[in-house]
């Protein structure tokens, strides 16, 4: 029983929550943070991107970036943000 609690402590703190992140204004550190799968090299890869190209307009873009495929995206984008409208919206739509 002590194992079994030992356990789902270890796999509970491996469970890290995502929290949404603007991509087209957060600085690399802060995306690879918030963003589940998403570390500092390709952080800075969605930076640079952003830099050279303009600002994304859907979360999907992300998938021009090198080294983040489709399937990071579909895991990713519920917490990635275009524009920091899109939290007011939500709360619009509860009215």
């Amino acid at each position: 029983m002590k194992r079994l609690v030992a356990l789902f402590a270890v796999v509970c703190s491996l469970n890290v929550v995502a929290s949404p992140v603007n991509i087209n204004t957060a600085d690399a550190k802060t995306i690879g943070e918030a963003l589940s799968g998403i570390g500092l090299k390709k952080a800075e890869a969605i930076v640079k991107y952003r830099e050279e190209k303009g600002a994304f307009k859907s979360a999907e873009e992300l998938v021009n970036v090198a080294g983040i495929g489709e399937k990071t995206v579909e895991k990713i984008k519920h917490d990635v943000l275009i524009s920091d409208a899109v939290v007011e919206d939500k709360k619009a739509d509860k009215k």
